[in-house]
């Protein structure tokens, strides 16, 4: 009993250090905002642990975002296999033919190329020069990018024309 409450303690400091340490990449709500009033489907594909991956997602405030949550150990093979993204698509119900995926690590690129999905990379946690060598289609610093805009504005006004 002493250890479970222990552990309970711990537990509560880490989710308080989380809520207090994570912080959104610059212009999440933005792109939130563009994503849902563009009507798009989305999933969070993670080789992070449900648990972990909840919290982030929680603490962030994007628990009603995402319509799906994928975790790369629930699926056959984990990223860098295409497998997690793979089944986000099934469970969507879309075509990779219309979807694109933001990513921040060297798995997740590979696992996006490997699904031939368009890859938006993201360097807030690895250097440019590494991120390249696995082809993202477009390399950002952040979601407030101007390349990015440029791009999601493309699609907005095909889509309107279409």
């Amino acid at each position: 009993m002493v250890f479970s409450v222990k552990l309970s303690c711990i537990l509560v400091e880490e989710i308080k250090l989380v809520k207090e340490k994570v912080k959104p990449i610059k212009g999440l709500f933005k792109l939130t905002k563009w994503v849902e009033d563009n009507g798009l489907k989305r999933a969070d594909v993670t080789n992070s642990p449900r648990p972990n991956a909840e919290l982030m997602i929680s603490t962030l405030g994007l628990t009603d975002f995402f319509h799906n949550v994928i975790i790369g150990g629930e699926c056959e093979h984990a990223k860098p296999a295409p497998d997690p993204y793979l089944k986000a698509l099934e469970v969507l119900n879309v075509s990779k033919d219309h979807t694109f995926i933001f990513e921040d690590s060297i798995s997740g690129i590979k696992a996006g190329v490997a699904a031939g999905m368009p890859v938006v990379g993201l360097t807030t946690r690895n250097p440019e020069q590494l991120l390249m060598k696995e082809n993202p289609t477009l390399l950002i610093e952040n979601y407030e990018d101007p390349k990015l805009w440029a791009i999601l504005g493309e699609l907005e006004k095909k889509a309107g024309e279409a």
